[in-house]
């Protein structure tokens, strides 16, 4: 199937049913029937929502759902007031502003800043190879501009109460089911009946339970909207390694030979995943720094190895890869400051004492990045917002100390830089990843990155160590692939590529605490990845 690019929509906007059908037939898409009830209902411009839903599908996608159409119908109708109220403001290109002019906050540390004239021998480029698109694709639209286009800022409805969490379970299986169908004809659960004993079938189910028996087999409790069923993996199944991966309220398509008593034994598993590609999904221009962590009020946050970072962004060293001059924006994925009362003793860690005087202290430094570079801030589990996920973006009374052009989002949050789709979470489902799958470490945590790829989700384990409060639209559904994964939250740079995302882990600005020496973590303080939105290579630049 051709990609269609934002460009090839013609400009014509559609009137009736009849036309907003022969337009998606015309850019090879059907649409489902309540999908296209939805369109027509559509006060806006359905132009610029047709637009919308065909730049952002899925390209394995050959039909258009409710679902794809319904996560646009409020930054569509609210996009006036989304960017009034972040701030939006389209990137300047002008020169870079001295330092000189930007109010300073003394370095904690009496070390002078050494040159960054040998920076290029501290370039170290990842293990993500530079890759361009196919010359079958179209290029996005090269508009140099930062959009928010989806977060849960001003969007929570949740109580906690019965409902609500049906609702938030029903929406996360709806959304991964659409996705696993394109692979898989499965049947619902209540239709496992005497008729089906000894047939083949395929099942889509959340995973309520998995557990080992006394004799070595392992069974998985599955659940759909029509019932429960028991799925077996015998010991000496193809799939009984594989099926070390299976994680509690995942959603996943098993297939097997059913008993005709409610039980099934699985020959294969399947998991939503990534579709295949091997070339980056979008491409724009300018780069993107990504940066999290910085934890601010801290006793360990890295002023010194900060102020180099921003004399580098203002030209006032020497700069031989000329890097510095082709930023064009700055993600940060949460941690800004490092939070009162977050752990027993936290009291001991902190240079500044107060919440909102450590904010202050972040906006003096954020402030130091020269103008024309879009900074995109959003939460983490130490800023001042609420600690179920997901997190709306900072309060206002906290945006105010920051520059006017800053773009705050929620945690996760989906955001466009010059056309490339970037998702940012901060990244606290690692934690989860770490202590169930097996192969998973905080010393590499792409993989954990990478399995929220597979598993299309950011968060899938419910009740573990993250928060999540049951909105009703589960937010961490990944309902199509982004060009770029951005998450923090473990103080470690991971980079790599899986089936055309870049999944970037951009590390901390806070030095190896007291708590970490015991726990034997040791952080990568000071580094920062940097995204060829072109290319999509990436390189890590070494500040500390």
């Amino acid at each position: 199937m051709q990609q269609i690019s934002r460009r090839s929509i013609r400009p014509k906007p559609p009137a009736g049913r009849g036309e907003i059908v022969q337009r998606f037939a015309e850019l090879g898409y059907q649409v489902e029937p309540q999908a296209l009830e939805i369109i027509c209902r559509y006060p806006g411009s359905k132009e610029e929502l047709l637009r919308r839903i065909v730049s952002s599908a899925d390209k394995s996608v050959a039909v258009i759902g409710t679902s794809m159409v319904s996560c646009h119908l409020d930054f569509a109708s609210e996009k006036s007031a989304s960017l009034e109220r972040a701030g939006f403001a389209s990137l300047s290109r002008g020169p870079a502003t001295s330092l000189s002019s930007v109010k300073h906050v003394p370095s904690s540390h009496s070390s002078p800043f050494p040159s960054l004239s040998s920076l290029s021998s501290s370039l170290s480029s990842s293990s993500l190879p530079s890759s361009s698109l196919s010359s079958s694709s179209l290029p996005c639209l090269q508009d140099l501009s930062a959009e928010l286009e989806c977060d849960i800022t001003g969007q929570s409805t949740c109580v906690g109460d019965y409902n609500d969490f049906v609702q938030y379970f029903r929406d996360r299986y709806s959304k991964i089911r659409e996705i696993l169908t394109r692979r898989l004809n499965s049947r619902p659960i209540e239709s496992l009946g005497k008729s089906t004993t000894g047939r083949e079938v395929s099942v889509i189910g959340m995973v309520m339970d998995v557990r080992t028996t006394a004799k070595g087999n392992r069974i998985i409790e599955l659940e759909d909207p029509t019932g429960m069923m028991i799925a077996v993996i015998q010991k000496d199944a193809e799939v009984y390694e594989q099926s070390r991966q299976i994680i509690t309220d995942e959603v996943i398509g098993v297939t097997g030979i059913t008993d005709g008593n409610g039980r099934l034994f699985v020959k294969s598993l399947l998991w939503p995943d990534m579709p295949s590609h091997t070339a980056s999904l979008e491409k724009g221009s300018g780069c993107a720094l990504l940066l999290s962590d910085l934890h601010v009020g801290s006793k360990y946050f890295m002023a010194d190895a900060w102020q180099r970072f921003l004399q580098w962004l203002s030209g006032e060293v020497d700069d031989p890869s000329g890097l510095a001059s082709q930023v064009q924006y700055i993600v940060i994925a949460g941690d800004l400051v490092d939070g009162v009362g977050i752990y027993p003793g936290q009291q001991n860690d902190l240079a500044i004492m107060d919440i909102y005087a450590q904010y202050e202290a972040a906006a003096e430094w954020l402030n130091g990045i020269r103008k024309g570079i879009k900074v995109i801030i959003a939460p983490g589990n130490h800023d001042i917002v609420r600690q179920a996920e997901p997190q709306p973006s900072l309060p206002e009374d906290v945006q105010r100390y920051f520059r006017k052009d800053m773009l705050f989002v929620g945690n996760p949050a989906w955001v466009t830089l010059s056309g490339v789709s970037v998702l940012i979470y901060h990244g606290r489902s690692i934690d989860d990843l770490v202590l169930r799958l097996p192969g998973i470490s905080y010393a590499a945590p792409e993989k954990a990155m990478i399995e929220m790829l597979r598993r299309r989700h950011l968060s899938p384990i419910y009740g573990s160590r993250v928060s999540i409060a049951p909105e009703r639209e589960d937010h961490y559904v990944i309902s199509r692939p982004p060009a770029i994964l951005h998450c923090g939250h473990v103080h470690t740079v991971g980079i790599a590529r899986y089936k055309g995302v870049a999944v970037i882990n951009s590390g901390t600005w806070q030095s190896q605490t007291d708590f970490q020496k015991k726990m034997n973590i040791q952080p990568v303080a000071g580094v920062v990845p940097i995204v060829d939105l072109a290319t999509m290579k990436v390189r890590k630049l070494i500040f500390s």
